[in-house]
């Protein structure tokens, strides 16, 4: 089953044993903790592991201004980038220098392939991710809820257990990675 934000969020406080909310503005406490706690929380889980449902590739459009210094080109980064994999020529999404500047990607390529995690809606959260985010939530709702660090210190070891369960579900979702140059390789050959 699909969960909206707010959804999401009613969960995380049933779990901590506060009442749920009907909406981001509704003007309860839990409402506003919600509010403000659910975006941040949601994009630093995204972004902390290169979730196979989150991950896209974009052609980026490139700037006119260059960068000052250090790459020849500057792209725009979409507007769904949470976090950069990799980046690389049209035909390959990988195996080319860049680094993140201020809302751009530079390299010294003319045309870039970026490998990205993006923010999707989140109807397109499977269940292992929901419910990792759920307990993220229950661990950053309870202090300010409860104002309890004893049980928000619980509930964030859960969230870390609950984390740790969806990384590993998520890795055997495809194949796994593997070396494909390297020097010492090469070098016996």
């Amino acid at each position: 089953m699909a969960f909206n934000a707010v959804q999401l969020c009613s969960r995380a406080l049933i779990g901590l044993g506060a009442r749920a909310i009907a909406g981001f503005d509704e003007g309860s406490a839990e409402a506003e903790v919600s509010r403000h706690v659910y975006g941040p929380a949601r994009d630093a889980l995204l972004s902390a592991h290169p979730w196979r449902f989150a991950t896209a590739q974009a052609s980026l459009p490139r700037l006119v201004t260059p960068p000052r210094a250090d790459y020849a080109h500057a792209f725009q980064l979409p507007a769904d980038f949470l976090r950069a994999l990799s980046a690389g020529t049209d035909s390959r999404g990988r195996g080319l220098a860049y680094r993140v500047v201020a809302g751009t990607l530079q390299a010294d390529s003319d045309a870039l392939t970026l490998t990205y995690i993006f923010r999707p809606d989140e109807s397109g959260f499977p269940p292992f991710f929901d419910q990792a985010l759920t307990a993220r939530l229950a661990a950053e709702f309870c202090l300010p809820l409860t104002e309890s660090s004893s049980r928000a210190e619980l509930l964030f070891k859960r969230a870390d257990e609950e984390f740790r369960r969806a990384k590993a579900i998520d890795s055997q979702q495809g194949e796994p990675g593997r070396i494909e140059d390297f020097t010492l390789t090469e070098a016996r050959l």
